[in-house]
């Protein structure tokens, strides 16, 4: 049934047909003949991983390509005219938690929290360079030098003069002469003097071997120093001229039958009534300076690594031998500086020292380690020269020219290395060390 009506008609007839529909009961017919809304289809649930034995038999495997396999499920007649089912995609795989695959998104390496390191052999030589009269040189630069390694030119890297922090061991010898000893007691309280604030000392001790009076690195400027320095002062040895043989080398003093001195009782190890073996000194040089170079091979690499010793440089008794101290020193970058004291100051007495006759005594072995090691020594009678001797070596070890280079041969083979420095000027005096060893902690 279809009703049509006009607009045109008035108010009042549309009214009644209205009501006239009402009345009929038309609506559910009207309702009837209006076509069915669809459904709203609900979201896609979420589907569980699918597990890697059912992920393998979907249509890639290895081997084939995709869309080249047959479903069962879509072959026939019937289902010819049906989409293929879609399939799932395979979940990712699960990954451990505590395992970073990639790196976050970084600048920079510090906001990466990695250090990144590059071994490059950097060799540096610290230099001291006088003129003819014993005073430094100062104004040269990185063009006035030369480096030679193993008889090879190494280019240098870098080059600077700024002065920088020490670490200093002070080894003081107590076997001196008692008059000696003495002058080196009174000198002690100079050796503050001549450090900054920024410095730090340690204080051993020898005779008989070493012994460590500060027991770890202080600063330099702080009120230990002088206890440490009060505790190092030593009264020295008796100096007497020994007598082995003829009439008076017997026991002059006895009581009860014995020597009261048991260094020359006769009839034991120093011999019989007719010849006294006389004992040998003791000067454990060798021993205090591994034992100095011990405590610094622990101090970071960036300060200067020192040892100043006050002796008349005399060897013998020492466990340590010269050849593995020297070995130590060269591998971590440690320096042998000096003051000569006692008979070891008289003029030219360094240079004879320098020969040593087998199976007796070095005289003075402190010098082959301060120029092996690019160290300086100075010879000083008197009190007063004896502490001017400190602030001029300070100031030398802290004023040097540090030369940088890279050096050619293998990064660690655990051979010696011989460095010849030299300087494009005449009548100067180069002191450097001749040689190293390398080391892995140096490496930079």
């Amino acid at each position: 049934m279809k009703l049509g009506f006009k607009l045109t008609a008035p108010v009042s007839i549309l009214g009644s047909i209205l009501g006239a529909i009402l009345s009929l009961n038309l609506i559910p017919a009207l309702m009837a003949q209006a076509p069915a809304q669809q459904p709203i289809p609900d979201a896609p649930a979420p589907q569980a991983p699918v597990p890697l034995s059912e992920a393998a038999s979907g249509p890639i495997k290895p081997g084939g390509g995709a869309g080249t396999e047959t479903n069962p499920t879509t072959s026939g007649s019937a289902n010819a005219d049906q989409p293929p089912a879609a399939t799932p995609p395979p979940a990712p795989p699960v990954q451990p938690r505590d395992v970073q695959t990639s790196p976050p998104n970084t600048e920079n390496p510090e906001q990466l929290g990695t250090i990144l390191r590059l071994n490059v052999t950097y060799v540096e030589v610290p230099v001291t360079v006088k003129d003819s009269k014993g005073h430094q040189v100062a104004g040269l630069t990185w063009r006035d030098f030369k480096v030679y390694e193993n008889n090879n030119y190494e280019p240098l890297k870098e080059f600077f003069v700024t002065p920088r922090e020490m670490s200093i061991v002070f080894v003081v010898d107590q076997s001196l002469p008692k008059d000696q000893m003495a002058q080196v007691n009174q000198s002690l309280g100079a050796i503050q003097g001549a450090l900054t604030p920024y410095d730090e000392i340690a204080v051993y001790t020898y005779s008989n071997g070493p012994q460590d009076q500060s027991h770890g690195f202080t600063g330099a400027q702080t009120t230990r120093v002088p206890y440490i320095l009060s505790m190092t002062k030593g009264a020295g040895t008796e100096q007497l001229n020994a007598v082995n043989d003829g009439p008076l080398a017997g026991c002059p003093i006895r009581q009860n039958g014995n020597c009261v001195d048991p260094n020359i009782q006769p009839g034991r190890s120093t011999g019989n009534d007719t010849f006294i073996t006389i004992p040998k000194e003791i000067h454990t040089l060798n021993d205090a300076i591994l034992a100095a170079g011990r405590e610094l091979s622990n101090r970071p690499k960036e300060r200067r690594r020192l040892i100043f010793v006050i002796s008349d440089g005399k060897e013998y008794g020492s466990k340590a031998k010269y050849s593995d101290v020297l070995h130590y020193l060269e591998t971590n970058n440690i320096a042998v500086y000096g003051t000569l004291v006692g008979d070891a100051a008289r003029w030219g007495e360094g240079r004879m020292s320098r020969f040593h006759l087998p199976f007796t005594m070095y005289d003075n072995l402190l010098v082959k380690y301060t120029l092996a090691t690019g160290g300086t020594l100075d010879s000083e009678h008197g009190t007063n020269n004896i502490e001017k001797s400190y602030a001029s070596l300070a100031e030398e070890a802290r004023n040097q020219y540090t030369l940088v280079y890279a050096s050619h041969e293998p990064l660690i083979d655990g051979k010696f290395r011989k460095i010849d420095v030299r300087v494009d000027r005449p009548n100067l005096e180069v002191a450097a060390k001749t040689g190293y060893y390398p080391a892995a902690q140096d490496q930079r």
